[in-house]
């Protein structure tokens, strides 16, 4: 396959494909799904005389991490949630985390949590899931909502690995029958988003860091999807001509003038003369993940006042 850019468009050209590829954007599906949130926020005030508060809790400091928070933050604001960030730092004991955790558990004002990913080093991941309540674990990482998700029952969703897929399905992208690669797998993107796109019929591959040749298999994909946490790990040489490509990465990277700037895990200049559809780093996924972790929220809420 010819490499760079202008070798990508002469493929596109041969193919009938335009050297510029549709954009799947997070922002205005995320605003859709934002303004009817709004709404049954509203309604649950009514109904229950108070909202529920979403408890982010970030342990150490991660620059990725902090962006995305941010952005969690204001969109807690736009659909009228409080938002409540609990930083801990990086050299807490785990013993400290789970009780922080465990207060938030118990605190009847909070109806979500989410844990930041990733953890510092000496945190076990196990240890953390193990200690939020499956009722408050809007971001379905404890083994109960895991399991749920593994055989099909409903249960909160890792928001980020269910972005991935909905962006493909709200943008009109069949994925029955297609060939399905997800590159990453982890147990918060990776191996969810795998059993979501299976849900959907696609016939999915679940490539990640022990695999052989790795553009063999990436180039064999219809749609691809990317969540290896590495900037740049696949390239347009990778790709097949028309591919759809959704890259969950978000990498924090030099920018070559001092500063820093935000990149994905593919090499966005050189794909995107090859692919029919990508979501730009930043823009794609992040905002769709962000509106959909507030419907669990809201789910989790309604759910909790049910029961009281």
């Amino acid at each position: 396959m010819s490499g760079g850019r202008d070798g990508a468009a002469l493929l596109n050209a041969d193919r009938g494909l335009a050297s510029e590829p549709r954009l799947l954007l997070g922002g205005p599906i995320a605003t859709e799904i934002r303004a009817g949130l709004a709404e049954d926020f509203a309604a649950f005030k009514a109904r229950w005389g108070k909202v529920p508060t979403l408890a982010i809790v970030l342990v150490g400091a991660d620059a990725p991490s902090a962006v995305y928070l941010q952005q969690i933050l204001r969109s807690c604001q736009k659909v009228g949630v409080d938002g409540r960030l609990v930083e801990i730092g990086g050299d807490v004991t785990p013993d400290a985390v789970c009780e922080q955790i465990e207060r938030l558990n118990a605190d009847p004002s909070v109806a979500g949590i989410i844990v930041q990913m990733p953890l510092p080093s000496h945190i076990s991941l196990r240890t953390v899931i193990d200690s939020i309540d499956p009722a408050k674990d809007i971001d379905g990482i404890h083994p109960r909502n895991a399991g749920l998700l593994s055989l099909g029952y409903d249960g909160f969703l890792p928001a980020t690995a269910q972005a991935s897929v909905e962006i493909l399905k709200r943008s009109g992208i069949e994925i029955a029958g297609k060939r399905v690669v997800v590159v990453g797998r982890s147990n918060v993107v990776g191996k969810p988003a795998a059993l979501l796109l299976i849900r959907e019929h696609g016939t999915v591959t679940v490539l990640h860091s022990r695999t052989r040749d790795l553009g063999h298999h990436t180039r064999d994909a219809e749609i691809l999807v990317v969540a290896a946490g590495k900037p740049g790990l696949i390239t347009g040489e990778m790709l097949s001509p028309g591919a759809v490509v959704v890259d969950v990465g978000i990498n924090v990277v030099p920018d070559g003038a001092g500063g820093e700037k935000l990149v994905g895990d593919v090499d966005f200049d050189s794909a995107r003369g090859v692919v029919s559809a990508i979501t730009p780093v930043p823009g794609g996924v992040g905002p769709l993940t962000n509106a959909l972790l507030l419907s669990h929220l809201l789910q989790a809420a309604t759910d909790q006042e049910a029961r009281r």
